[in-house]
């Protein structure tokens, strides 16, 4: 018979290799769980190297062509020709080193949850073809085709018309990278039981089937067989679906597999509320090519800045003064009565800020739309120029052709 004792020893005894196994398990919970989270900061320390070397090597890329560019000026003093190839081959490379900037910056925006968007009533058939002209400089270098497919019908949208335009030509620029010389680049928007669908499609390299998720990661980008310029840093397409998704819609990736091209699809709410009334834009003509044309007040310390971008406005048919200071600014607006001022922000004697303030007080400004110029691009500095007074905020440097476009968007607008 067994005794109490050799009883309660037994029950010690399993208890004590329950809590054993309990003990050892837990160890091995532990384990698993610090081998997991070594095999992922060792995964991000890999990704965040691989970033900085492609960044490196994107950085470096757009800077040869420009050093050897400057020097080719430099020499053919007097020859227009290779001057202006010279010229042609320093302004791609800047919008390239302009459009790696601003991706990351984005990112970082969107990240931190401070990008904000400014909606409005939009026409997917404007937006798109604003993405296609943001990409003309790519397209027209690989002498690729775009078909643009859009119904007769506006498909009407609420939306940061730059930044959805952004979506679109970052999708294009993807496509375009990926496809060959003299490939057929499709974008098409169709309307789908209260949404609207724009997808575009490429002739390209297309995407694993294992791909297809981690696509839209940060920093991944889809294997190819060679290297190539302006393969970019990973980060267009998570632009593309944050900025998607901060508009309330979804986007998507389909590919039958390599060689076979893909497609992605953005997917957005149609709007059907009524337009709002725009502020009105006093005696805004039309230029010869169709643009509108308006006075403009461009003010910036930097001389060569404002006389560049006077002269460039002026090409385009619009009346143009400048100012170098805030104080000589107001002088200047004054007697101009500008429709539209484009204020550099860190301008002396008067600062942009400052300048915006008082125009606005002005009696005969009620209409006058104010863009900031500036290289701070932050949200904080978006939301302060937007207390100051300003309708828009660009940061430096603009992309000529994306300013021209954004003046006849927003006067078009103000006209309606």
């Amino acid at each position: 018979m067994i005794s109490a004792d050799e009883t309660a020893l037994e029950a010690s005894l399993a208890r004590a290799v329950a809590e054993r196994d309990q003990a050892r398990e837990a160890l091995q919970a532990a384990a698993s769980e610090r081998d997991r989270a070594y095999s992922a900061l060792h995964d991000a320390d890999r990704r965040k190297e691989e970033f900085l070397a492609t960044l490196a090597h994107e950085l470096r890329n757009p800077l040869a062509p420009i050093r050897s560019a400057v020097q080719i000026m430099r020499m053919a003093q007097g020859d227009h020709a290779t001057t202006s190839a010279a010229r042609a081959i320093i302004e791609r490379q800047l919008k390239h080193l302009v459009r790696l900037i601003d991706d990351l910056v984005d990112v970082s925006r969107i990240t931190r949850g401070k990008l904000e968007l400014r909606k409005e009533r939009a026409d997917l058939a404007s937006v798109v073809q604003i993405a296609v002209e943001i990409n003309r400089p790519l397209l027209e270098s690989k002498q690729q085709h775009v078909t643009i497919e859009v119904p007769r019908e506006p498909l009407l949208v609420e939306a940061d018309t730059t930044r959805l335009a952004q979506v679109f030509a970052n999708l294009l620029n993807n496509g375009a990278k990926y496809s060959d010389p003299w490939a057929e680049i499709g974008i098409r928007a169709v309307r789908d039981e209260g949404h609207a669908v724009v997808t575009v499609t490429d002739q390209g390299i297309g995407i694993r089937a294992d791909m297809l998720e981690r696509i839209f990661d940060l920093f991944t980008q889809v294997e190819r067989p060679q290297p190539s310029l302006h393969d970019g840093l990973g980060v267009g397409l998570t632009l593309v679906k944050r900025l998607v998704e901060l508009h309330g819609g979804s986007v998507s990736a389909y590919s039958a597999g390599p060689g076979t091209g893909s497609s992605f699809s953005v997917r957005l709410e149609l709007l059907q509320a009524p337009r709002e009334e725009a502020r009105p834009l006093p005696s805004t003509g039309k230029a010869g090519d169709g643009s509108l044309r308006a006075r403009i007040l461009v003010a910036d310390d930097n001389y060569d800045a404002a006389q560049s971008l006077a002269l460039m406005l002026g090409m385009e048919g619009h009346d143009v003064r400048t100012a170098s200071d805030g104080l000589e600014a107001l002088r200047v607006a004054e007697e101009f009565r500008p429709q539209l001022a484009l204020l550099d922000i860190g301008m002396p004697r008067l600062d942009g800020y400052e300048t915006a303030r008082r125009l606005r007080e002005r009696p005969w400004a009620g209409s006058l739309l104010l863009f900031a110029l500036t290289g701070w691009g932050q949200e904080e500095d978006r939301e302060r120029a937007r207390r100051a007074g300003f309708d828009r905020h660009l940061v430096k440097p603009v992309d000529p052709e994306a300013l021209s476009l954004l003046l006849n968007q927003t006067l078009t607008n103000a006209q309606a």
